[in-house]
């Protein structure tokens, strides 16, 4: 081989090795600002007087604007040029994380963390688009990797806004997202081929299948709010006609926003789905309620609940790796029903902790939940792109990080209703034992998904 050869190819891999640290940057600032925000929440409070139900909706009007525009831009990347959406999606963080700090009101933040959400969603889908049509070697571990990223990331947010708001107040954490948005957009400049023209298709806006969405989620978002008040049996069976609508429209699109006919016809991948939601839904939960808990009733300042949030983001990152290769040698079944058990008992253990607790307690119960989302995160994905072609793995990885949302939807729903009349012991263990509820149905669900999985297999 010559010289020139051997020049062009380390050319080539280094910038290869560029363009996935531009999408793994551009890829982390969702989760990073879907859970930075919960430990900058009690001053928000204070400042702009709100209650818990306003900060409720200010944490899920962030999901749910990710939940619609993640498959939405996932289709516009790849009719309008995955590099100009990513690089916009990086523009609309920036714009969005320099105005909200000055925010003077709640409707103003509320709609800057609006443009931060549509503007962090560009950033997966596109991101991954850019992958699959640039890198050939290693391809399906570079989304691996990429996805573990937009997933565990997220329990981060807690320790690294916890450690700066105590220098600069709640404003920082939309500060902290400049040096990432400055070093994703450089490198995606640099290393990122620019978009090919394409003419020969249009995209195909389904307008109705998106605002049936975006009203069926909010919806069901309200209904959840109201139960604090008692079943509010109308909302209730609007929700359900809203979904039903929205089920048979889709299904009668040949370009749907949600491909319900997909979800339909492999019901391995709907359970996957389901199983996802409902461990995001007692993994995030944990993950909103305990910084403030911390604040509110240990009376913990942001730096030291910071550093009590490290027990679920470090053992979360440690058994990322253990559990890819105990799947590789067992199988999915016997790692994810650990996972499942163990987050079982560390849910149950919730129960023994009040305002007396020992923090080094504290830190070991939400160890346990660490290591759980650590084991069901990579676990759940590997065996969803065990049961998916590649040519489905588009489709399949944009509803998977949809269900996420659906899952963070449904833990701030929660959240909302336990902690209606304040944060104390009494609502915290209430809303322990809902989570003990739906630990317990995450088991048989696993055992279901995992039927003849004892090995790790592919399409």
């Amino acid at each position: 081989m010559s010289f020139m050869s051997v020049t062009k190819n380390l050319s080539l891999v280094k910038n290869q090795n560029f363009l996935i640290v531009a999408i793994a940057l551009g890829v982390i600032l969702n989760p990073l600002n879907t859970t930075m925000i919960t430990v900058a929440l009690p001053e928000i409070k204070n400042e702009f007087m709100l209650s818990s139900k306003d900060i409720t909706w200010l944490i899920a009007s962030y999901f749910i604007i990710s939940a619609i525009f993640l498959p939405l831009i996932g289709k516009l990347s790849d009719f309008y040029g995955r590099k100009k959406i990513f690089l916009f999606g990086l523009l609309l963080v920036g714009i969005s994380s320099f105005t909200a700090p000055l925010s003077p009101n709640m409707p103003f933040l509320l709609a800057m963390r609006t443009i931060q959400a549509i503007g962090t969603s560009a950033l997966y889908p596109a991101g991954i688009g850019i992958i699959r049509s640039t890198i050939e070697k290693n391809q399906n571990r570079v989304i691996g990797t990429l996805s573990v990223f937009a997933t565990t990331t997220a329990a981060f947010g807690p320790t690294i806004s916890g450690l700066l708001i105590q220098q600069g107040g709640w404003h920082v954490i939309f500060y902290i997202n400049f040096p990432i948005i400055i070093i994703s957009a450089i490198l995606a400049v640099l290393s990122i081929p620019n978009d090919e023209k394409k003419t020969a298709r249009t995209f195909k806006w389904d307008g109705i299948g998106i605002l049936l969405f975006s009203f069926l989620i909010t919806v069901w978002m309200y209904f959840f709010q109201t139960l604090e008040t008692g079943l509010n049996l109308w909302t209730f069976i609007g929700s359900l006609a809203l979904t039903l609508l929205f089920y048979y429209f889709e299904k009668r699109k040949d370009e749907p926003f949600i491909d319900v006919v997909f979800l339909k016809k492999n019901l391995n991948i709907s359970f996957v789905y389901v199983q996802y939601i409902l461990s995001t839904l007692i993994f995030f939960a944990l993950l909103l309620s305990m910084p403030i808990y911390f604040q509110s009733v240990l009376l913990l300042s942001s730096k030291q609940t910071g550093i009590m949030m490290l027990s679920i983001s470090i053992f979360g990152i440690i058994m990322t790796p253990l559990a890819t290769r105990w799947i590789e040698k067992l199988g999915y079944r016997i790692p994810l029903l650990t996972g499942g058990v163990i987050g079982l008992v560390g849910v149950i253990l919730f129960l023994t902790i009040n305002h007396d607790s020992p923090l080094y307690w504290i830190f070991l119960v939400l160890s346990t939940i660490g290591i759980s989302n650590g084991i069901l995160n990579i676990g759940l994905q590997t065996l969803l792109f065990s049961f998916v072609s590649v040519s489905e793995t588009g489709t399949a990885s944009g509803l998977f990080m949809t269900s996420r949302f659906m899952g963070n939807i449904l833990a701030s729903s929660l959240f909302g209703v336990m902690f209606a009349t304040g944060v104390n012991d009494t609502n915290q263990s209430w809303m322990t034992i809902i989570l003990i509820v739906v630990s317990v149905i995450l088991l048989p669900g696993i055992l279901f998904i995992t039927k003849g999985k004892l090995v790790t297999n592919t399409p």
